[in-house]
């Protein structure tokens, strides 16, 4: 099978390339800076019509966008002329409770209705943002800077979200389905932060700032301001309990339970020490 991977050398593109291609798949890798030559891979442009001949497609929304939905149709349209056999598109959890008119919940919509075989995936806060975006205060000065409260969340591995997606791509089922993707237990910040003091051998601890100072670092990050808009809204989601609930999603797709934070933490230990 030809597996066409939009966002290939990303944070789950590419543990999904590892996984197809460990599966004996081809994998059309999308990525505007290619990684490293991989038997079975294929590193193409970000432009639709390099598609053709893929089986099956994902789709993710991009890092950094707020309006995802005019950024993917123009790869949706082209599946819907190439009839891959599955289309996957990954959102985020809770989407479905969006208004129509939020651009992930457009891109859902249009998906499950494109009359393709589609699922989507709509995983939880990735275990992973705590080595990306907010590392940097861990490394400076310990500390985990983010407005969530007391509030828990779902928190799941990206590798998990990679298998599940690599297990739904080339399968028959759940074609219709939006799935929820959540690792095995709920955390809040407090209990994150002790998780990586025990895997790291750091004192790190977790600071509840003001979401208008959250807003401003964010800016001084260098992120646009619509994207500001939109993670800003999604952590007052976090802390309003809206990414607490725990899914067997993992656990059905993939036939065992999903990574636990404490796992993460160990694997990703060495990205903790400055």
């Amino acid at each position: 099978m030809k597996v066409y991977v939009f966002g290939a050398t990303g944070t789950v593109g590419q543990p999904l390339v590892e996984e197809l291609t460990k599966q004996g798949h081809e994998v059309l890798a999308v990525s505007r800076k290619p990684g490293p030559e991989k038997k079975g891979v294929q590193y193409v442009d970000p432009e639709p019509a390099n598609m053709k001949g893929a089986d099956a497609v994902f789709l993710l929304s991009p890092g950094g966008l707020a309006d995802q939905y005019s950024v993917l149709k123009p790869y949706l349209d082209e599946a819907k002329k190439i009839k891959p056999g599955k289309i996957v598109a990954m959102t985020a959890f809770g989407v479905e409770f969006a208004p129509e008119e939020v651009p992930l919940r457009k891109l859902e919509l249009e998906v499950l209705n494109s009359g393709l075989n589609a699922t989507i995936l709509r995983p939880n806060w990735f275990m992973q943002n705590f080595n990306s975006y907010w590392i940097q205060g861990i490394l400076a000065d310990g500390k985990i800077y983010f407005p969530g409260g007391d509030a828990k969340a779902g928190f799941i591995d990206a590798r998990d979200i990679a298998a599940c997606a690599a297990s739904v791509l080339t399968g028959t089922d759940y074609s219709g389905e939006g799935l929820g993707l959540t690792g095995p237990q709920p955390l809040d910040h407090n209990e994150v932060a002790a998780k990586l003091s025990a895997a790291t051998g750091k004192e790190i601890q977790y600071v509840d700032v003001d979401p208008e100072d959250f807003k401003v670092s964010l800016k001084e990050a260098g992120l646009p301001q619509d994207y500001i808009e939109v993670l800003s809204g999604i952590a007052a989601g976090l802390k309003a309990g809206q990414a607490s609930a725990v899914t067997d999603s993992v656990q059905k797709i993939l036939g065992r339970a999903p990574i636990t934070f404490d796992q993460y933490a160990r694997d990703y230990a060495s990205a903790y020490q400055s």
